[in-house]
């Protein structure tokens, strides 16, 4: 086992994160509120050593990632999406079983975090595939050919929201990557039930 991971129950070896993941007790005092419902998760426990970030961060994140005009279906398609070009672990761990509570089949997880170009059946999918490819996995500007396509499937304020959406995962990869945050057992656990291990 390198020292820098823990042993599963079932024998798995997860990364051990690089900084530490607070809990309540060692929380601060302005942190412990978001510890009042249990474990609030990796994110939550790196962030809760500076409450003021915490405090400007989650409402954030709570708003780009929650209910609004794009269905939870469509968000979890960006999210794993993104977080697959990105290479993201802990992200496309987490957010393969959200996707799966929002309706996404086993099969469509498994495109979603494919390599390499991917489409859904649906042309509406394939079209914000192709958007999400672009801005997650190039440089530069995003084709002409690619915004048309997508223009015809989702309304300006949508492409807004998708675009922001793609953009906060890619900061929430960096984030959850670099410190690499470990995938909880109970994810794992789900993961595995469903092949998606």
């Amino acid at each position: 086992m390198a020292p820098d991971t823990e042993v599963l129950a079932e024998g798995a070896e997860l990364p051990m994160p690089r900084v530490p993941l607070l809990d309540a007790a060692r929380a601060p005092l302005t942190a412990r509120p978001y510890f009042a419902g249990g474990d609030p998760g990796p994110i939550v426990a790196a962030l809760a050593s500076i409450p003021e970030l915490l405090e400007v961060t989650l409402p954030f994140l709570s708003t780009v990632l929650n209910a609004s005009a794009v269905d939870a279906r469509t968000k979890e398609i960006v999210i794993v999406r993104t977080s697959a070009r990105q290479d993201c672990r802990y992200c496309i761990d987490a957010h393969s079983v959200v996707a799966l509570d929002t309706g996404l089949t086993v099969e469509e997880v498994r495109t979603l975090t494919a390599p390499g170009p991917v489409s859904l059946p649906d042309p509406d999918d394939s079209a914000l595939l192709d958007w999400i490819d672009a801005v997650a996995g190039a440089i530069g500007a995003v084709p002409d050919a690619v915004a048309d396509r997508l223009a015809k499937s989702y309304r300006d304020f949508e492409i807004v929201e998708l675009t922001l959406l793609i953009g906060a995962t890619m900061m929430l990869n960096r984030f959850c990557t670099a410190l690499s945050l470990p995938t909880s057992a109970e994810v794992a656990a789900r993961l595995a039930r469903e092949g998606l291990a």
